[in-house]
């Protein structure tokens, strides 16, 4: 039995492009140590914004942020994506951070038999979170709605579908994400 409510929250995916090409190219125990090394710094940035991690799986991360911290959550998401990229050229890694947040309510709580239990998010609003299209940084219809004046000059509309992406991604080739 799971204990959950329902909440709205800021979803946020990110995921690396050429992941399995890095992966291929070195030993585990490297891709271990530069995952755990991400992992805590990603950890650190999205608290630090009042969010939090919910799930790493491999080179993704799923972070949710609560409807009173969007605007501080997209502003780390921008920061992260840029510093997460430096860190990755710094470890020679050629990839880039692909980063998508949706704005909605989720079923949040603590799911799993006994021992195992452990927070997630689930429903809808994470599924449509995960499939907004990128080639930096994406925010859904929803997502971009809840943001304040000056963030929402940061991004701009991309349609189909409607999605707000970081105006300096704007123009940036698929195959270069």
């Amino acid at each position: 039995m799971s204990d959950f409510t329902e909440v709205p929250l800021l979803v946020v995916f990110t995921n690396f492009t050429r992941y399995t090409e890095q992966i291929d190219r070195l030993e585990d125990a490297e891709v271990a140590r530069v995952l755990a090394a991400w992992y805590a710094f990603a950890g650190r940035a999205m608290r630090a914004a009042g969010g939090r991690v919910v799930k790493f799986i491999g080179d993704a991360m799923l972070a949710v942020f609560p409807a009173g911290h969007v605007d501080a959550g997209v502003l780390a998401l921008l920061d992260f994506k840029d510093a997460t990229d430096r860190f990755m050229a710094e470890q020679g890694w050629d990839c880039r951070l692909v980063a998508k947040a949706h704005f909605g309510a989720v079923a949040a709580g603590d799911f799993g038999a006994d021992e195992d239990r452990r927070y997630d998010v689930l429903g809808k609003t994470v599924n449509i979170t995960v499939r907004l299209q990128s080639p930096g940084v994406a925010l859904s219809a929803e997502a971009f709605r809840q943001l304040g004046g000056d963030m929402r000059q940061r991004f701009k509309k991309h349609t189909p579908p409607i999605t707000y992406i970081r105006a300096q991604d704007a123009h940036r080739p698929r195959w270069a994400k």
